[in-house]
């Protein structure tokens, strides 16, 4: 008796951010309006901008753990038989001297051939994945995702995107830029120098921001499912997530003043919190309050959708 196998196809979609490397294997649908069939959503904490992405390279072991995560990767695209594997890299590949190193020892260990993609391409697949996990539609919104090398910036409805920006100043480096000593508090005085830095790299939101006033803002990252984790007041696995989750104004500035006035050890004790975010998650509640405060936004919804969605999407040609 022969086993019959599905033969609709199976792919793999590897999103490696500069802290998180996402997994995400679907089965195609057979039509052309299905829906892909998820088999297994993962993520693992490389941290590849650890100790290095400040001075322009990817220091020697978040190199290693790249190339042990893809290899566990690998492994589980065997092992659920998906045929095509699309892999994209963003800022932690894209700036550094040994990015193109990574990308061919990837290549060498595991057969995964990654794609290195500007930010303007990152900016347009994690607007694609917002999509499709949260309505936004016709008034402008702004799109924000903080990665830990870069952070995109794009202001679009449902239909069009208007205007959209990468910039690097992802929450690893602002970590090494202002939060030298992690163990203690954030004085006010990182904060202020944070703000300003702010006020003089992201000149050009505030020019977008005041054109077209998005009246809403839409996170999609980590530090927002944090966020939302901390509303909640506990951690959420991967497959937990929905796809949107409203944050209240309220909430967030609850946790903003939790996170501000606590040392790491108190940060680690805040329900919702994952160790690895503890401290990045200050300097990106830093940058988010100051994008409030640069457009009276007061709604504020999570999206767990972004760059590898983005992808899928375009390859279901939505």
């Amino acid at each position: 008796m022969h086993q019959t196998t599905s033969h609709r196809r199976r792919v793999a979609l590897i999103d490696m951010g500069t802290n998180t490397f996402h997994l995400l294997i679907v089965e195609m649908p057979d039509q052309p309006d299905g829906k892909p069939h998820i088999l297994l959503r993962t993520k693992a904490g490389v941290r590849l901008g650890e100790g290095g992405i400040s001075k322009g390279i990817i220091a020697s072991e978040p190199y290693a753990r790249a190339l042990h995560t893809l290899a566990g990767f690998k492994e589980e695209i065997e092992l659920h038989q998906a045929q095509e594997i699309r892999a994209t890299a963003t800022s932690a590949m894209r700036v550094t001297k040994n990015g193109p190193d990574l990308v061919r020892d990837i290549f060498e260990q595991t057969g995964i051939q990654v794609n290195v993609i500007p930010g303007e391409r990152e900016a347009e697949l994690i607007c694609e994945g917002v999509r499709q996990a949260v309505d936004l539609g016709q008034e402008p919104q702004l799109i924000m995702d903080i990665g830990g090398g870069s952070v995109e910036f794009i202001i679009a409805n449902q239909t069009t995107i208007f205007w959209k920006q990468s910039f690097e100043i992802g929450a690893q480096r602002l970590l090494d830029k202002f939060f030298p000593d992690p163990s203690g508090v954030f004085p006010a005085a990182a904060v202020e120098a944070e703000q300003q830095y702010l006020a003089t790299v992201l000149a050009p939101l505030v020019q977008a921001v005041q054109r077209y006033r998005p009246t809403g803002l839409v996170g999609a990252s980590g530090s927002f499912d944090s966020l939302a984790d901390m509303q909640l007041g506990r951690l959420r696995t991967e497959s937990e997530l929905p796809p949107s989750t409203e944050l209240a104004l309220s909430s967030f500035q609850e946790s903003y003043r939790h996170l501000l006035s606590g040392n790491h050890e108190q940060r680690l004790a805040l329900p919702g919190i994952l160790p690895m975010r503890a401290d990045m998650l200050v300097v990106a509640a830093v940058l988010i309050d100051y994008v409030l405060g640069i457009t009276e936004i007061t709604r504020i919804r999570t999206s767990a959708y972004a760059l590898k969605e983005g992808v899928l999407a375009e390859m279901l040609g939505r």
